[in-house]
């Protein structure tokens, strides 16, 4: 079957840059090895699909070249995603940050996607397992039960992320197949592991949670993120730490603020006050839950409550200094860092420099968003410069 574009993965992405295809009149079929479009848009955002980030930008983003993003983010703006949703009559609502997510359900931007498609004659193929891609005067791609040429082929096959949801590594490995570089993987907005030590000491205060101020990654590439943490039965999640965890690398150590703007033991520096174990507790209470703030000064109070020493305890609070053994993993990371090395494709159109009609898009590139609708924006502008240039 000869067609003018093969799309490989009916993600956000995949699906954005087929309804662009088809609006130039482009012959474009979509083919996804599950059974139904959009599974991972389906448990985004709770069920109500954060789809995008009003105050997004290029800042937002890690990847090795932080400015590679700047051109497909300009070119399709959280204004235009917002545009299509009113199109489709889409109530949403503003929760935090400039995050925005569907009133009702998920299900309302994959038929918004599903409609699009349909409008401008693009063919869907769901089930479809792709047994080889190979290019000669044309793009020849098999599936187990259909070959189609084409003259684009464009991967959209999304990341290593939730392998449960049919997450695999084959766009890694096409790109791999036609010499492209990968800079390596590995899970971004993922839970942290504690050490051995750190767990006896915490883990049985999990579901406590704290705003905290969460700090990762080198002075070259650092995170740091103001939200909430929440301690687990094995470490530390929570916004906050999804956040910092992209920017982590193992053997790293990440720091904590557990008490951001406040002077939390002042209270043991007035006249008379009393300083021990107990008066202490009380004055993390004001900053955080009572479990932790006991556990707190159970493991850091001085020997001794002098000056000096209340000054260097108020210090560690701003600054707890963990070291994670690991993380949770691609099982319960949102999003796959590192990827298609941005260097070997074209900003503008999100063609492969190498390998003329060749494009990735979305997840499987090395362009990593921040929590809170800044991945969906990206497959959006990716997929759409995509789009307009096949």
């Amino acid at each position: 079957m000869r067609v003018d574009v093969v799309i490989l993965g009916a993600g956000a992405a995949g699906m954005m840059c087929a309804i662009e295809a088809g609006r130039r009149g482009r012959r474009v079929v979509l083919l996804d090895h599950a059974e139904r479009v959009g599974k991972k848009i389906l448990i985004s955002g709770g069920g109500r699909c954060n789809f995008t980030n009003i105050h997004c930008r290029a800042e937002n983003f890690l990847s090795e070249n932080p400015h590679f993003a700047k051109s497909a983010l300009a070119r399709f703006t959280p204004t235009d995603i917002i545009t299509m949703v009113e199109k489709h009559g889409i109530r949403y609502h503003e929760k935090t940050l400039g995050q925005l997510f569907c009133d009702h359900s998920s299900r309302d931007v994959i038929t918004m996607l599903e409609r699009e498609c349909a409008e401008v004659g693009v063919r869907i193929i769901t089930g479809a397992r792709v047994t080889s891609v190979v290019r000669n005067e044309r793009f020849r791609v098999e599936t187990t039960e259909t070959v189609f040429e084409s003259e684009v082929v464009v991967v959209a096959t999304g990341g290593l992320s939730i392998p449960k949801m049919g997450a695999t590594d084959f766009g890694y490995r096409l790109a791999n197949q036609f010499g492209l570089r990968i800079i390596e993987c590995r899970p971004g907005l993922v839970p942290l592991i504690f050490s051995e030590e750190d767990r006896e000491q915490w883990c049985d205060l999990a579901g406590v949670s704290a705003e905290v101020i969460a700090n990762a990654g080198t002075q070259k590439r650092r995170g740091s993120f103001m939200e909430k943490m929440l301690v687990t039965h094995r470490g530390l999640s929570g916004p906050a730490i999804l956040q910092a965890s992209s920017y982590w690398q193992s053997g790293e150590s990440i720091a904590v603020d557990l008490a951001p703007g406040v002077q939390a033991l002042a209270p043991l520096f007035a006249r008379n006050a009393r300083r021990d174990v107990t008066t202490a507790a009380l004055a993390l209470r004001t900053v955080l839950p009572a479990r932790m703030a006991e556990r707190w000064v159970a493991l850091h109070h001085p020997p001794d409550w002098t000056n000096s020493s209340l000054t260097a305890m108020e210090q560690k609070l701003h600054a707890w200094h963990l070291t994670p053994a690991g993380t949770e993993g691609y099982a319960k990371a949102e999003v796959t860092a590192g990827g298609v090395d941005t260097a070997e494709l074209d900003a503008r159109t999100m063609q492969s420099r190498k390998v003329p009609g060749l494009y990735f898009i979305g997840e499987v590139v090395d362009v990593t968003g921040w929590l809170g609708g800044y991945n969906f924006q990206w497959a959006w502008a990716s997929g759409f410069s995509a789009g307009q240039a096949v």
